[in-house]
């Protein structure tokens, strides 16, 4: 089979390179997908279960991406809740070879069934955007109606789905990113929209949760905006500030079935919309990898098959 496929660290971007790889092995509980498209995480690259498996011994070449969604082509021993031919989508192990590929072995816990009506484009947008924004808002924000949260990078993959989310909750949404993207943020339910380049943060006053997947110094100014009981997630890296007299958590989203399948429902029923970006064949991985870290808009997926 074809996969992309990296083997030095220091390469980057530019040592992703399209191979012929061996037809991935089925173990106990695993299912072989057939890949119809794939979404990737920019930073990737940088993450160490990109090049280490969970005993810290080196599995390069190994295959980048960890969102997919395609047909089950084989079932492992053991296996049972899918079926051969179903459609699924879902979250590739972080440690394992993933879905940057024609064929991958994906653990069929971390996979939910993809109805018909939504196509394989949209679901590989979904897993790890969805599920961060869901984990995020909720299980670690404790987020509830009437509550104020602010989400940044609210136009972005993570960000556009917690506005919708929490906005669906009965929040009060503030919106930050650059200012093209206010009319998305706007547009997706954020009752205001905050440009980081020319508004001041600090003019948002108390809230009580911030919801952030940048990082740096806007991670670190937003401490001072968590009220009294309040929370801050962020996705990017542990706080280095911790708010004063409320919570600081840091999280890796975690596959989850149950709430794979109720997100799509959503995107079904119309109440959750997915900002899909460059649609790409395999051959131009490297190229957006590179164009996904420019900032473009919507997510970036790959076709490796026909729908």
């Amino acid at each position: 089979m074809q996969a992309i496929t990296v083997r030095d660290r220091d390469a980057g971007a530019g040592g992703l390179s399209l191979t012929d790889m061996p037809h991935p092995h089925a173990a106990e509980n695993d299912v072989i997908v057939r890949v119809h498209a794939a979404g990737f995480t920019p930073g990737e690259l940088d993450w160490p279960g990109s090049w280490s498996d969970r005993a810290g011994r080196d599995r390069t070449p190994s295959v980048p991406g960890h969102e997919l969604s395609g047909v089950v082509a084989e079932l492992g021993y053991g296996t049972t809740g899918l079926t051969v031919g179903q459609r699924v989508f879902g979250l590739a192990d972080w440690t394992r070879n993933g879905s940057l590929a024609e064929y991958t072995a994906v653990e069929a816990r971390n996979l939910a069934p993809l109805p018909a009506d939504v196509s394989h484009t949209v679901a590989a947008a979904l897993p790890i955007s969805g599920l961060t924004a869901w984990q995020g808002l909720f299980d670690h924000g404790r987020l509830t109606t009437g509550q104020t949260v602010l989400v940044h990078g609210a136009a972005g993959g993570v960000g556009s789905i917690a506005v919708q989310l929490a906005r669906e909750a009965g929040a009060r949404v503030i919106g930050t990113g650059r200012a093209a993207g206010r009319d998305t943020a706007l547009g997706l339910g954020a009752d205001i929209f905050v440009d980081l380049q020319n508004d001041r943060l600090e003019d948002i006053g108390e809230v009580d949760l911030v919801f952030d997947v940048l990082g740096g110094e806007i991670l670190d100014r937003s401490t001072a905006l968590v009220r009294a009981g309040g929370t801050l997630v962020t996705i990017a890296a542990p706080p280095r500030i911790q708010p004063e007299n409320g919570r600081a958590v840091f999280f890796v989203v975690e596959a989850d079935r149950v709430r794979l399948a109720d997100l799509v429902q959503r995107v079904r029923d119309g109440r959750l919309r997915l900002v899909v970006g460059d649609v790409r064949p395999l051959s131009e991985v490297p190229e957006a990898f590179v164009g996904s870290g420019r900032r473009a808009r919507g997510k970036t997926i790959i076709q490796v098959a026909e729908n």
